[in-house]
């Protein structure tokens, strides 16, 4: 293995990963969680905690709605709470993975008892949460910055126990997703001559978001979007891949956003457009008979196209996140079709071309519609390019040149769209 290929892997366990339950409550939970470990396990339960909470708008937006795993509650009130009463930080994204049913009625009990307060704070950043706990005089606190999983700072009683590098005016070592300098080109180049023995972690993939969209299927989450297209198919969608595709894809996010207590496998921070990025390409291997190794080398393809035009966009935006998995899992589909790089490119461009501008207004239930819009235009990009059609360079933000059509959109959700963020956040904050 290369070097360069040891620092993409690296990358991908970075930004792949599981995560239980929306990743902006579980932020919130995990530094939660964080802060509690300072008091014992009998406190966090049986004490009256006192939990404060202050997070960024984009945290306030996609935690207001987003079903909360085990609790049959939404909101960033019962998230929290849990990661004060039973939260394990080691565990990340998955903190709230050990909750039993006493937990989840002690912390219901707080919220019940409005020991939960919730407060936005004024920054710049679009990824913050801090959260105190408070347990008799004792107050110990935790932030989280830039990346769901990222705690800078955490400390007890007014002591700092921890503050990595900003004690001498340094920001924290923080390494951006640019500062990598990947490219359309390299990424596929690395998807086909990586070892597999090197990629192959990647089919936990499958087996997370699979079980997801089964459990989606089989129970009765949110809008039940992906069920209704899975039993309509004969009569409306038609019995073909693509209705196939919307159908299991939207499932396993109408799971994980009705608080399933299932985890999925997450990219850039985001379950949704982790299962948004692999589950097409995952019922195409179900469908056609892809193997394992094929199946890996699409999964890495499309995972890390995700990951490179989201780092231009940063972790949140008014940009739904489904454009960008979605055109990452055009790329694996192209890709298993035997498709090279002018296709994945035109892939990438038809998707740029077609649903950019849909908004995030929050995490919530009907995400899954979305995300069966992104799947649709993803099998429709991707068979276009595999045609050679692909949107030109004299219409709109498309350009000639891949990377600068990335750094388009990049633009456009980071920088375009922050005056639609303000709104989108002030309208679901007043009704």
């Amino acid at each position: 293995m290369t070097d360069r290929e040891s620092e993409l892997i690296s990358l991908l366990h970075k930004e792949v990963k599981p995560a239980l339950g929306c990743t902006e409550p579980i932020a919130v939970a995990l530094a939660a969680a964080k802060a509690a470990e300072y008091f014992s396990p009998e406190a966090r339960k049986y004490e009256p905690l006192e939990t404060e909470v202050r997070v960024s708008g984009n945290i306030l937006k996609n935690g207001m709605g987003v079903g909360i795993p085990g609790t049959g509650m939404i909101g960033l009130h019962i998230a929290a709470a849990l990661g004060a009463v039973c939260g394990k930080s080691g565990y990340g994204l998955e903190v709230l993975k050990d909750l039993t049913d006493e937990d989840v009625s002690a912390a219901k009990k707080a919220v019940k008892e409005k020991r939960v307060r919730i407060d936005l704070e004024d920054t710049r950043k679009l990824l913050y949460v801090k959260v105190m706990v408070k347990c008799g005089e004792d107050c110990a606190w935790a932030v989280i910055e830039d990346d769901h999983d990222r705690i800078v700072e955490y400390g007890f009683n007014g002591e700092v126990c921890k503050l990595e590098g900003k004690a001498a005016g340094n920001e924290p070592e923080h390494k951006e997703i640019k500062d990598y300098g990947l490219s359309v080109k390299e990424i596929l180049s690395f998807a086909r001559t990586a070892a597999f023995e090197d990629i192959s972690f990647i089919l936990k993939d499958r087996d997370l978001n699979l079980a997801l969209a089964k459990e989606g299927l089989e129970g009765d989450y949110g809008l039940n979007v992906g069920k209704a297209i899975r039993e309509n198919q004969n009569e409306i969608f038609g019995d073909d891949f693509m209705s196939f595709a919307m159908g299991m894809t939207a499932a396993a996010s109408d799971a994980r956003m009705a608080g399933c207590k299932l985890p999925a496998m997450s990219n850039s921070g985001s379950g949704n457009q982790g299962i948004t990025v692999s589950m097409p390409v995952i019922a195409y291997s179900l469908k056609y008979g892809t193997d394992d190794e094929q199946l890996a080398r699409a999964l890495i393809l499309a995972n890390l196209v995700a990951i490179h035009i989201k780092g231009y966009l940063g972790k949140l935006s008014a940009l739904c996140g489904c454009v960008i998995a979605s055109t990452g899992s055009a790329c694996g589909l192209v890709y298993l079709q035997g498709g090279g790089y002018e296709q994945i490119c035109a892939a990438i461009k038809n998707m740029i071309g077609n649903i950019t501008g849909m908004v995030c207004d929050g995490a919530k239930v009907g995400c899954a519609m979305k995300v069966a819009s992104g799947v649709s235009c993803a099998i429709q990009s991707g068979v276009l390019a595999l045609k050679g059609t692909c949107v030109c360079e004299t219409d709109g933000i498309i350009d000639n040149d891949i990377e600068k059509t990335i750094r388009n959109l990049g633009e456009i959700g980071s920088l375009g769209m922050q005056s639609t963020d303000k709104l989108i956040q002030k309208i679901m904050v007043c009704k």
